[in-house]
């Protein structure tokens, strides 16, 4: 599958990553982890933590898939409203999912802080606007909802966002200890730090085969060699619903772009992430060296042809829209890129087993927060492999939607 069309920005980032051969001969471990990008590499983190002998197989290079077409934004908010979640899963499980990721956020921040280099973790605010002067009912009912569950926010009225901002909108939630990274350098950085504990990684090894085996199982690569492991993990981003199709999976395309440096963001306070109530939003943080990074205009468009051909468009798209945000700004769009995007209908990851696939567990962060869903999902599939459960491991499971009327309850949209 081709994930990714355009000039991508963050490998110039990194432009002498550490490259590591391909599997040449048959070998065992504990547990075999397939798929080298952001997934994958805090699986190794988290099982590394359990002395866990693993060992990473990418069929590409490592981050060269999904991971580099990132562009980094980290939220304790998701697409599904807090309020949302709450009507779909109860107030206990709803507000769960928001306190894991909030959780996540730390936990980011602390593995970030034991890596060589540095993958550029900051601490932002976030700005979540009404796109419209409709959405500011519901948008007062999830700031709300927020606020009893204790999260730090701030409702902003149309005036005290254009105190502060260099735009005019109707209303709009202010947030607190959200953050923004560079996914390339955190792949690169956590995987490089699990090789130093003694994981061993292969790139340019395709997993073609899965099969039981004297009570093993067995993964055998498109040339031929054999890992014998107790379990593996799935850590494959959306080309895994090309083994099997998921009915809650949503199959998409994204677009994105990286502007020319800018030596001040007047009237962008604090350089604040931004986001928006319309759907497909559009998303826009900055990077270490001051440029403006902008994401949306989802498409349901999965003919990869078609989406590659829109790239200039949708780069073109995505720039006036900053613009028209920031018109005191001189932007021109260096970088730019269209990748295949997956989320899910009730809004949730999806991590652990999936019915055909003895001793394997899914680790896939499917949803407009993905980095975030990583680390929850690389946690909870570390305890289910270290120590045979978690308590939060239901509420993200495969076959946790059972009763349709919850699916695409969104309270804002």
């Amino acid at each position: 599958m081709n994930l990714v069309t355009g000039k991508l920005y963050w490998p110039e980032t990194l432009p002498n990553p550490h490259r590591y051969a391909p599997l040449t001969e048959d070998i065992t471990c504990d547990v075999a982890i397939v798929g080298g990008g952001e997934a994958g590499a805090l699986c190794s983190h988290f099982l590394l933590k359990q002395d866990v002998d693993v060992v990473l197989l990418e069929k590409r290079k490592i981050a060269k898939g999904s991971s580099s077409a990132n562009t980094g934004l980290l939220q304790f908010a998701n697409d599904k409203s807090l309020t949302s979640c709450i009507n779909s899963f109860g107030e206990k499980k709803g507000r769960r999912f928001y306190e894991l990721c909030w959780q996540a956020l730390d936990r980011l921040e602390n593995i970030s802080r034991e890596l060589d280099d540095f993958p550029e973790f900051v601490r932002r605010d976030s700005l979540y606007f009404a796109s419209k002067a409709e959405d500011v009912k519901d948008l007062r009912v999830e700031y709300e909802s927020l606020m009893r569950a204790g999260f730090p926010v701030t409702y902003l009225t149309q005036a005290e966002v254009e105190q502060r901002f260099s735009f005019s909108k109707p209303g709009a939630i202010y947030a607190t200890g959200d953050a923004q990274l560079n996914p390339y350098k955190l792949t690169h950085g956590t995987i490089a730090d699990a090789v130093k504990k003694g994981m061993r990684v292969f790139e340019h090894t395709e997993v073609a085969v899965t099969k039981m085996d004297a009570g093993d199982l067995v993964l055998i690569t498109k040339a031929g060699h054999r890992i014998r492991c107790k379990k593996a993990v799935f850590a494959s981003g959306y080309e895994t619903q090309s083994m099997r199709r998921n009915s809650n999976a949503m199959m998409s395309s994204s677009h994105a772009i990286v502007t020319n440096p800018v030596k001040a963001f007047l009237g962008w306070p604090k350089a604040c992430l931004i986001w928006e109530t319309a759907r497909p939003y559009l998303y826009i943080r900055t990077s270490q060296d001051g440029r403006v990074i902008a994401g949306g205009l989802d498409d349901t468009e999965r003919d990869l042809r078609k989406r590659d051909a829109a790239v200039f468009n949708k780069r073109d798209q995505l720039l006036a829209k900053i613009q028209a945000l920031f018109p005191q700004l001189s932007l021109r769009a260096e970088y730019y890129w269209s990748a295949t995007f997956c989320g899910t209908h009730d809004g949730l990851p999806l991590f652990g087993e999936q019915e055909g696939y003895p001793n394997c567990l899914f680790c896939l962060g499917y949803g407009g927060n993905g980095t975030v869903y990583a680390t929850i999902g690389a946690q909870i599939v570390a305890d289910l492999i270290t120590k045979g459960s978690h308590s939060d491991a239901d509420l993200f499971a495969f076959d946790r939607v059972k009763n349709p009327s919850i699916v695409n309850q969104n309270i804002i949209m």
